[in-house]
């Protein structure tokens, strides 16, 4: 099972993250997008942070999430490779996000991202997770 597929928007890029759970699905969402970011086969797990979330419902969660990992990344120049969710539940989620600070020699930094965005976002589960949504480039 792959854990993210990119798909083609007009203007912008799309995201369908799998999982076993949601927790799975949320991270591959993170890892899709980080993926769109930048090579991360050139990122060191050195460092964790831990990203805490609110929102009003599951979905809402998942725009939350992505924007607030952007977030870190555009103000901290932390760039990061893989995700532990450690709690989630439908309004909030706690994760340990593993990664490094941005170094321009060693880091190939290919988009930016401005922002995950509900336009055609949707969670839903059959026999597994799958999450879908557009990241505004």
């Amino acid at each position: 099972m792959s854990g993210f597929e990119f798909i083609e928007h007009t203007a912008d890029v799309g995201i369908i993250a799998r999982g076993r759970d949601l927790k799975e699905a949320f991270a591959n969402a993170a890892l899709g997008m980080f993926s769109f970011i930048a090579d991360l086969d050139t990122v060191q797990e050195r460092e964790s942070l831990i990203v805490e979330v609110t929102a009003a419902d599951r979905e809402s969660l998942l725009v939350e999430w992505l924007n607030e990992l952007n977030f870190i990344f555009e103000t901290r120049m932390f760039i990061f490779k893989r995700f532990e969710i450690e709690e989630i539940e439908d309004s909030h989620l706690r994760a340990r996000g593993i990664g490094e600070p941005v170094d321009r020699q060693r880091h190939r930094i290919k988009s930016s991202v401005k922002g995950a965005t509900y336009h055609m976002l949707r969670i839903g589960h059959n026999s597994e997770w799958h999450a879908r949504v557009i990241l505004d480039i």
